[in-house]
């Protein structure tokens, strides 16, 4: 079977211009597109936030299921992805002249990798061992507070996941609009959302994991050369350095008063719970790919 949406007599009408159709992978992870074709093999979509961008390849297997922007649902697990990478073919001048190596849909990535696709940029800092999907470190970073709250008005916000520092940012907000608050009062979590769609604070797991790969994969001896690769890649890129003895602030919450942090050095304690509102400490904002 090989389907063919009629995107481009919808586009035409001009209405894809305020709907657009969603396709959830395996990983859970959301795409806002614009599906042209289906085949046994694979979809073909743009990205709704560049129409006039590349076209995209992803194979079935990689696709729970799309839902359409007229409501229909179309359910792909248990389907087989396409037996090799097949690169999106360019339809103009434009659009070839935009694809390059990095649009290429089934390009992997190591730790250090430098990344920069559909508006993400950064150094990749953990990653599958496909190596296709990951975290994306920020160039930059910020020195900033967790909460503004002053240790009498200390506060617990529901940032408690350890693991997932997206949920961290979505509890904050939750409690921001459940009393009232703003960014401004979580400047770390602010900082990271500043960045853009996507982007958020790290968990203190994550964190730890960063760490483990700045340093090559292990804590136990100092591995230049890794930590080379990740701080050359950022400054190559115009982003900061990381400091192997600089502390981090995760989003991850201990109590009302205590967010954990860590440093990215080879020397135990990896742990420091900090008061929230005290000493600012160091915010690097991290993004899924």
């Amino acid at each position: 079977m090989k389907r063919t949406l009629l995107i481009f007599s919808a586009i035409a009408l001009g209405g894809s211009a305020a709907a657009q159709d969603r396709i959830v992978r395996t990983d859970d992870t959301t795409i806002e597109a614009n599906v042209l074709e289906i085949t046994p093999e694979a979809v073909r979509y743009k990205r709704f936030s560049n129409p006039g961008g590349p076209t995209y390849v992803l194979p079935v297997g990689d696709i729970r299921y799309i839902q359409y922007v007229n409501g229909e649902r179309e359910e792909f697990s248990g389907r087989q992805p396409a037996a090799q990478p097949v690169p999106a073919p360019a339809e103009s001048a434009a659009t070839s002249a935009q694809a390059s190596a990095s649009d290429y849909v089934f390009r992997t990535y190591e730790v250090g990798d430098y990344y920069d696709r559909d508006g993400v940029r950064g150094v990749v800092c953990t990653v599958t061992e496909d190596g296709r999907h990951g975290l994306i470190l920020s160039l930059g970073e910020a020195v900033l507070h967790w909460d503004t709250a002053k240790k009498a008005d200390a506060r617990t916000v529901g940032a408690a996941d350890k693991s997932d520092g997206a949920k961290n940012m979505e509890a904050v907000a939750r409690y921001m609009a459940e009393n009232g608050a703003s960014w401004e009062e979580f400047p770390a979590f602010g900082w990271c959302r500043s960045l853009g769609e996507g982007w958020y604070l790290p968990s203190i797991d994550e964190w730890l994991a960063i760490g483990f790969n700045f340093n090559g994969g292990t804590r136990h001896i100092y591995n230049r050369q890794a930590r080379v690769k990740m701080n050359d890649s950022l400054k190559e890129h115009g982003g900061k350095r990381l400091d192997g003895k600089t502390y981090y602030f995760s989003s991850t919450e201990e109590d009302a008063r205590k967010a954990y942090c860590t440093h990215l050095g080879t020397e135990p304690p990896y742990l420091s719970p900090e008061f929230k509102g005290g000493i600012s400490f160091s915010v690097r904002a991290v993004h899924p790919f």
